[in-house]
């Protein structure tokens, strides 16, 4: 595929007494504002190929950002020239690889409504419309849809890379998921190992596994004409230790049976949402193709079933439907925080199965102790098709897990920074107490989501388990990161906290 006959702009240098600067250094998380040389936007692979050699011969340490959305100082801390990827959106289909051609920087909205409104088709990505592709595919995102349709790198077919050989020269390489392509070990690295570690991603190609027209339309998944959404809320003022176990119990217990990927409900996407009890309170929701056979029924059976036994009336329980653009690409939507609430710390975990009884209690305790926090739990329903998928097939891992978890905080102010992020340390800490302070892969557990970033996870004080984090995040499929390392970036160039380290 080429590219456009002539760029947006020419590669545009910012450096720190042009006037854009700040604004080019400000990512979604304020808690980490970098101080590089320069900021390099770029419109074309040729020029990503061009900045990259430029760092590379000055010696220079260089690292990428697309859609800005970074939990963890991945991208400036020690960064002296970041590389902006957010101008380069383009979406097309492209007949020669019968795939549809999308462009690193752009955000998850502008590709759903690109698909949706050209060929009424879609991927299994992500709820956050603002999230940039660029490092969201490569750390296996999901989504709404994934249940139904597995993870999104499952619809990867090739990936255009910018890598550093040995000698330092940049070059760009296309690899593809056929079985004879020489890169095809690169193409599986960018299906769940993470940014920031093998080069920098300028393009990725999807197209479902099993498809075989020429059609654009039947290449993808046909996008919902609508979503059917439903929610139930109650107050803290009327929760009681009794009935948040018996919630919880129940969420998890309806993930265990509900999970196998031909389940009717693998449709149905639930959520558990719960904020500290001096915010809103707790809601349970849930999303689905309102085409599903027996949507309503389906979703009115998982509100009976997750409330069976709590014996604190919710607020509220409902459900509506709207156009799926609407709700899968409004401005904001999934987003934390706003302009100016923006400091944020986050940590995961996959779950085989719901919290055990103990678990449930130091949730419990976190979230109604003090007078006042940022903390909140959230349990997003996992499983589903993605769990079709064997472990190594790609280097998304975790293919049995029924539920993710994040534990998040977001507040506004710099004095906040080390009581709120402490406190969202301990409530994980707590939770795992069993397994040294982390999700360790066992019956329950199944390790951490790369794309939610944590480096507690390789800080002995928080990770007392002797798991190693590349463990947590990629299980067995480390090894062979680490030879698509040594084979694509074998200078270490592309490196941070958490990336994937050379063989010793």
């Amino acid at each position: 595929m080429t590219e456009p006959d002539s760029p947006a702009f020419a590669a545009a240098t910012i450096t720190a007494d042009d006037p854009r600067y700040p604004s080019m250094v400000l990512g979604t998380n304020h808690r980490f504002v970098g101080r590089p040389d320069y900021v390099r936007v770029v419109t074309t692979t040729g020029q990503v190929v061009a900045a990259v050699a430029e760092a590379v011969a000055a010696g220079k340490r260089i690292s990428v950002r697309s859609g800005g959305h970074g939990f963890e100082d991945l991208a400036t801390d020690g960064v002296e020239i970041l590389l902006d990827m957010s101008e380069m959106t383009d979406v097309r289909y492209d007949a020669e690889r019968r795939a549809f051609a999308i462009d690193a920087g752009a955000t998850l909205g502008h590709v759903y409504r690109v698909l949706f409104k050209g060929w009424g088709v879609t991927i299994p990505a992500g709820e956050c419309p603002e999230v940039g592709v660029g490092g969201h595919i490569v750390g296996g995102g999901y989504g709404p849809l994934s249940r139904s349709l597995g993870a999104v790198v499952d619809y990867l077919y090739a990936v255009e890379v910018v890598v550093v050989d040995e000698d330092g020269t940049a070059r760009a390489i296309v690899a593809t998921r056929e079985e004879g392509d020489p890169h095809r070990e690169l193409w599986w690295a960018h299906t769940g190992g993470g940014g920031g570690t093998f080069g920098v991603v300028t393009r990725y190609w999807m197209r479902a596994p099993d498809a075989r027209s020429d059609d654009p339309r039947e290449l993808l998944p046909k996008a919902p004409g609508a979503w059917r959404s439903g929610m139930a809320v109650w107050s803290w003022e009327t929760m009681t230790p009794e009935a948040f176990a018996t919630l919880q119990a129940n969420f998890g217990s309806w993930f265990e049976r509900n999970s196998d990927p031909d389940s009717p409900y693998a449709a149905l996407a639930g959520y558990f949402h719960g904020t500290h009890r001096s915010g809103f309170g707790l809601t349970v929701g849930a999303h689905m193709d309102d085409a599903t056979p027996d949507a309503e029924k389906l979703m009115t059976s998982f509100f009976e079933e997750v409330t069976a036994g709590v014996d604190v009336e919710p607020l509220f329980v409902s459900q509506q439907v709207r156009p799926w653009l609407y709700m899968s690409s409004y401005p904001g939507w999934g987003d934390p925080g706003d302009p100016f609430t923006r400091r944020i710390k986050i940590k995961a975990a996959y779950l085989r199965k719901g919290y055990a009884k103990e678990q449930t209690d130091v949730l419990y305790r976190h979230l109604t102790t003090g007078e006042a926090s940022p903390v909140q739990l959230i349990l997003i329903g996992y499983g589903g098709r993605v769990n079709a998928v064997a472990p190594d097939a790609t280097a998304a891992a975790q293919r049995d897990s029924v539920l993710k978890a994040a534990y998040m905080a977001v507040w506004a102010s710099p004095e906040e920074d080390d009581t709120n992020i402490r406190l969202v340390r301990e409530m994980y800490r707590d939770v795992y107490a069993r397994t040294g302070g982390v999700p360790v892969p066992d019956d329950a557990n199944d390790g951490s989501y790369v794309n939610y970033a944590d480096t507690d996870l390789a800080d002995p004080e928080w990770n007392t388990s002797g798991v190693p984090w590349h463990t947590l995040y990629f299980k067995d499929n480390y090894p062979r990161l680490q030879q698509a390392k040594k084979t694509y970036d074998p200078r270490d160039v592309f490196h941070h906290a958490l990336s994937v380290r050379l063989p010793d």
